[in-house]
Parts: structure tokens; sequence; C-alpha cells
């Protein structure tokens, strides 16, 4: 499959179908949607911004080397950028392999490096203005377990 940026939703359902034509001798389907979140009325609005050109590059090189880690018969990145509303879908991550073990793995290795190493900046507005959203030590520890 491969990694894509938009602006625009996507159907999770429709992105699952055509992962799972396009992987039929996968044993397992691994997927993750991630959303806006609220924060107790805190977000009412998310703007995601990225450099054209770099962060597909970018997103391309790590579905890559998910591929090369993981022996994985399907994989696939959306992200989106541009304004968002909570609730809305911010990307999603989806890998099949023959083995859960690998897609499992694959899957978390690549939101971990999306939420921490992607090249998306994001400004949050809500009632007490607007923010630029700093990177949380959490991710970058979760990214650090696959280093090595």
């Amino acid at each position: 499959m491969a990694a894509r940026l938009q602006r625009e939703d996507f159907d999770l359902g429709a992105e699952l179908a055509a992962l799972r034509a396009a992987a039929p001798g996968a044993g397992g389907l691994v997927s993750f949607t991630g959303l806006v979140r609220d924060r107790d009325g805190q977000v009412a609005a998310m703007e995601l911004e990225h450099y054209p050109g770099m962060t597909e590059k970018a997103l391309a090189a790590i579905e890559a080397e998910a591929r090369g880690r993981w022996p994985l018969d399907a994989c696939l990145i959306v992200h989106r950028f541009g304004p968002l509303r909570p609730g809305e879908q911010i990307m999603m991550v989806a890998t099949a392999s023959a083995h859960r073990e690998a897609a499992f793995a694959a899957a978390e290795f690549l939101m971990d490096y999306l939420k921490s190493r992607a090249p998306f900046w994001k400004k949050e507005s809500g009632p007490e203005g607007s923010a630029w959203v700093d990177a949380r030590a959490s991710d970058e520890a979760a990214l650090a377990r696959w280093s090595g």
C-alpha cells in the first residue's frame, strides 16, 4: 500500500477493505485511528500544518522501515492536515501480516513514529486562545523502545 497525506476525511471501512484486498494471504489486520480529543471542552479546533514534500517523504520512509522490520503483506498510513474539530479523524495506520505479532508491532511502531517524529505542527484553539502543541516526553519514550 502506501503513505498518504490529505486534507479531506477518509472512509475507515473503505481503507480497511482495500488493505484487506491487497493482502489476501494475511492472517491478521491491525488498525488504529487517531481522533481529535476534546479534553473537557478545552479544544474547539486543531490545525495541523506540514511542509509539503518533506512530510510525504518522511511518511514513505517510515512505512518502508516498517516493511523492512516486519514481514508485512500490506501497510497503510493516512494522515490529514488542515483544520479539524473534536471527534474528527486525524490519521490511521493499518498493517496486515501472516501473523498478528508482526501486524501489531508494526502498527505500534508507525503510531509511535507519527506521534513524535512526523513533521507536523499542531495548534489547538479553545476558550483560552490558541497554542502550539509541544512534544511530550511520554511520546519520545514510546519511540525509544524501537531503537537498537
